[in-house]
């Protein structure tokens, strides 16, 4: 599971707010996510990747809890292996594909059948192509303005 978690140096002060404030940022919170969860889902459509079967964009959810520290607020992919490696990129190193249910693989090759017993794959070096961490990267500073101003109205 892939996971990018907000983390900031204020959850301790947080702890010993006003439950209205508390509530505010609950609130906010809910928002935030939901935006920054459709931000995710829109690179995901053709910015940084393209959509083939969009398990990718469909794996990502967004879980909000109150804990004693704060509000804590994570964006997740799951149940997607590959996932990370678009995220941080990597190498997927040589293998070979079998057949599991057949005799042989089929497959086109310049628009002719091709059978074959087993296939070598080279290794792959795949660039990151960021789009949790671009995503909330591009929207830090909004939800920052924005948390301030659930305080700010939770004050007055």
């Amino acid at each position: 599971m892939l996971e990018v978690e907000l983390v900031d140096s204020c959850s301790a002060a947080l702890a010993a707010m006003p439950e209205r404030i508390r509530a505010a940022l609950l609130a906010k919170s809910n928002t935030l996510a939901a935006a920054l969860q459709d931000r995710i889902r829109q690179k995901l459509a053709g910015e940084v990747l393209q959509t083939r079967s969009g398990a990718l964009a469909a794996s990502i959810v967004a879980t909000i809890a109150e804990e004693p520290q704060g509000v804590a607020v994570r964006i997740a992919s799951t149940d997607v292996k590959y996932a990370a490696i678009h995220e941080f990129g990597g190498t997927i190193p040589p293998h070979q594909i079998v057949p599991d249910k057949a005799k042989a693989l089929a497959f086109v090759i310049g628009g002719k059948q091709v059978f074959a017993a087993r296939v070598q794959i080279p290794a792959v070096t795949l660039p990151a192509r960021s789009y949790m961490r671009a995503s909330l990267a591009e929207m830090a500073e909004a939800i920052r303005e924005e948390l301030s101003e659930a305080v700010g109205e939770a004050i007055d």
